[in-house]
C-alpha cells in the first residue's frame, strides 16, 4: 500500500481532474421520480450541496488555522516539521477529509449512481495509500513524537470535542485560505454551476434561455473573482498573513 500511495501521491492532483470529469459520465439517478415523487431533484441538490459545504469548510479550517505543506518535494512526500495544531489537534488527515467530503457531495448533487457507487470507493482507496505512504515517511522521520501524536489523534475521523477553544486560541486567516485555495475553489464553484443547471432544468422551470443566461452570469462572475485574486496575489498586493 505503501508504495501504490507514493505512486498516486506524484499525480494526486490530476486525480481531481480525473474525478471531476467522471461527474458528468451518463449513470442511473441515485434519487428518481418514481421513489421520491415530483420533487426528487431536490434530495440530491439539498444532500449534496450540505457535504460538499462542508467539506470546502473543513479544508478552510484547517488552512485558516495552520497551514502544512501539502506539496511535497520532487513530487515525493516530503514534510519539514510535524503539525499538529489547528484541525490536525483533531484529526491527522482533515484536508484529505475535506477532499472526500467534497467530492462525495458533488457526486450525490449530480445524483450520480456511478460516480458514488465506484468512483468515491476508488478515490478512498486512493488516499488510504496515500496516507499510508505519509504516515510512513513521518513515522520514519519523527519517530516517538509522531507515534505519541497517531495515539491521540484519529486518522480519518475528527473529534470535535476541544474545537471552539482551538478557534478561541488561534487567529483563523482567512486571507490565507483565498489565496491558497482559490484554485481549487474555482473548479468547485464551477463544477457546482454546471451540475445545478445541466442537471436539473427544473430549477430554471425548464426554460433553456434563462438557464443559459444565469449559467453565463455566474460563470462570468466567478471568472472576474478568480482572475482579481490571481493578480492580486502573483503581484504580491494581497499577500496571506
Amino acid at each position: 500500500m505503501v508504495s501504490i500511495g507514493n505512486f498516486f501521491f506524484k499525480y494526486r492532483n490530476l486525480l481531481f481532474i480525473f474525478l471531476y470529469l467522471a461527474l458528468f459520465i451518463p449513470s442511473p439517478d441515485i434519487f428518481t421520480r418514481e421513489k421520491f415523487g415530483e420533487n426528487y431533484y431536490l434530495w440530491p441538490i439539498i444532500i449534496g450541496l450540505i457535504i460538499t459545504v462542508s467539506g470546502q469548510l473543513i479544508r478552510g479550517a484547517t488552512i485558516g488555522l495552520a497551514y502544512i505543506i501539502r506539496g511535497g518535494k520532487n513530487k515525493q512526500v516530503y514534510a519539514e516539521e510535524l503539525v499538529t495544531e489547528g484541525i490536525f489537534n483533531h484529526c491527522r488527515n482533515p484536508l484529505y477529509v475535506g477532499n472526500v467530503l467534497m467530492l462525495a457531495g458533488v457526486g450525490i448533487l449530480s445524483n450520480s449512481l456511478i460516480y458514488v457507487a465506484v468512483f468515491i470507493p476508488l478515490f478512498l482507496f486512493i488516499y488510504q495509500a496515500i496516507v499510508l505512504a505519509e504516515e510512513n515517511f513521518l513515522r520514519g522521520k519523527f519517530g516517538a513524537q509522531f507515534d505519541a501524536y497517531c495515539s491521540r489523534v484519529n486518522r480519518w475521523l475528527i473529534n470535535p470535542k476541544g474545537i471552539g477553544s482551538t478557534f478561541s486560541q488561534m487567529h483563523f486567516k482567512a486571507s490565507r485560505w483565498i489565496l491558497k485555495e482559490y484554485n481549487t475553489q474555482f473548479v468547485w464553484l464551477l463544477g457546482i454551476t454546471l451540475i445545478l443547471f445541466l442537471k436539473y432544468p427544473e430549477l430554471t422551470d425548464y426554460d433553456t434561455s434563462v438557464r443559459n443566461t444565469l449559467l453565463a452570469v455566474i460563470i462570468a462572475l466567478l471568472a472576474i473573482l478568480y482572475f482579481t485574486v490571481r493578480y492580486l496575489k502573483k503581484s504580491g498586493k494581497w499577500v496571506a498573513a
